[in-house]
């Protein structure tokens, strides 16, 4: 019996550790603008990508030309990331939307600092997360994944481009100040250790070829630009060959069809660690590096005899319903520290519909919440 070849260990920031994971993924194109904290995405990539056999590093203008130029470049058959954070997200949102119209698969990293506006820069935060969801205008569907620690940075990423290529969508990546900037040991995995999924090009001949043709899966098949096939991308609503209408019924058609290729694989989106959630009366449900504090709280607790547990999210969106819903047959208090006002929370009492006690811990001070916050209120019961 062969022995496993030793995974690599490296010694690695967050931020690194996302650009470890795009690159096993086979990310072959970026664009981005810097801004603190998620700088250190771009530099590295500067450095790392074009080694690479086919690696396109670009440093654009704004952020408004970075994710117009990661359209592009996924167009044309590359796996393309940009990263950014607080007000460059903001001005990413409207090609975002075009992004999700035309369903062109890419990564956006978001690394969440103090705001609004310029706010705290150098601070985490995590106030982005219903800007996450819904920072572009319109209904639209979307992946919002998240990291709690440095190796999830690189798995997580690896996800987030396997999501995008496999359900034809932007997928965002939310991380924090703190994650992104926490240095740990962390193992690469071999090839072969991992799964890679490309986006499905077309078999049929190109004067076949519908690009937005309806599929059992939802999700047509994509050429890259120049490969024979004829298609035209707008972010109009468009009927199945890609150019606009206004006709009620191929507008629902298209709407109905963007909705349910992510809507009816909830399964394999929506991602969670339980810990020590079996039998807990108390549930804390964290993410990001309040998860880090969450865990350990949660392990105090049981040390003192309170039946704690955590639902940790990986997926914030579409919002992971059924495992909430299942420790809700158990639990009598939820706790949903974050970093904001109280945005996750929001989400969680949805779901819960009144049938546990639902508290809330809130930090906008640019300062992290702490597990003696937490086991704070996990110990009142």
């Amino acid at each position: 019996m062969a022995r496993r070849k030793k995974r690599k260990e490296i010694f690695a920031l967050g931020n690194e550790a996302v650009v470890e994971g795009a690159l096993l993924a086979g990310c072959s194109f970026y664009g981005g603008y810097p801004i603190t904290p998620s700088s250190e995405i771009m530099e590295i990539m500067a450095n790392r990508l074009p080694k690479t056999e086919d690696g396109v590093f670009i440093q654009l203008e704004d952020e408004i030309a970075s994710m117009g130029a990661v359209i592009g470049a996924s167009l044309a058959g590359r796996k393309a990331l940009t990263a950014t954070s607080g007000p460059g997200f903001s001005l990413k949102q409207e090609n975002l939307g075009y992004a999700i119209m035309a369903e062109t698969p890419l990564v956006l990293v978001n690394v969440m600092r103090g705001g609004p506006s310029t706010g705290l820069p150098t601070c985490p935060a995590q106030g982005d997360v219903q800007q996450a969801r819904w920072g572009t205008h319109g209904d639209h569907p979307i992946i919002v994944l998240s990291a709690s620690n440095v190796q999830e940075c690189l798995d997580m990423t690896i996800t987030a481009f396997n999501m995008a290529e496999k359900y034809r969508t932007p997928v965002i990546l939310l991380l924090d100040e703190v994650t992104a900037h926490t240095r740990e040991k962390i193992e690469i995995p071999n090839e072969g250790e991992f799964d890679v999924f490309s986006r499905t090009v077309p078999s049929m001949p190109p004067e076949w070829y519908k690009p937005y043709e309806e599929t059992v899966r939802g999700v047509p098949p994509m050429p890259p630009l120049g490969a024979g096939y004829r298609f035209h991308t707008t972010g109009l609503t468009h009927d199945r060959n890609g150019f606009p209408t206004q006709r009620p019924e191929e507008v629902v058609e298209l709407m109905d069809r963007i909705h349910r290729k992510i809507d009816q694989f909830f399964y394999d989106i929506q991602l969670v660690d339980e810990i020590l959630t079996d039998d807990a009366e108390t549930v804390v449900i964290a993410y990001g590096s309040v998860a880090r504090s969450a865990e350990l709280a949660v392990k105090q607790a049981r040390d003192n005899g309170i039946k704690a547990g955590l639902l940790k999210l990986k997926t914030l969106f579409p919002y992971p319903r059924r495992h909430t819903e299942k420790i809700l047959a158990h639990a009598k208090t939820l706790v949903v520290p974050e970093m904001n006002m109280g945005q996750m929370s929001r989400e969680v009492k949805r779901v819960n519909m009144g049938r546990a006690s639902v508290r809330t811990i809130n930090r906008v001070d640019g300062q992290i919440v702490t597990p003696s916050e937490i086991l704070k209120v996990i110990m009142q019961g």
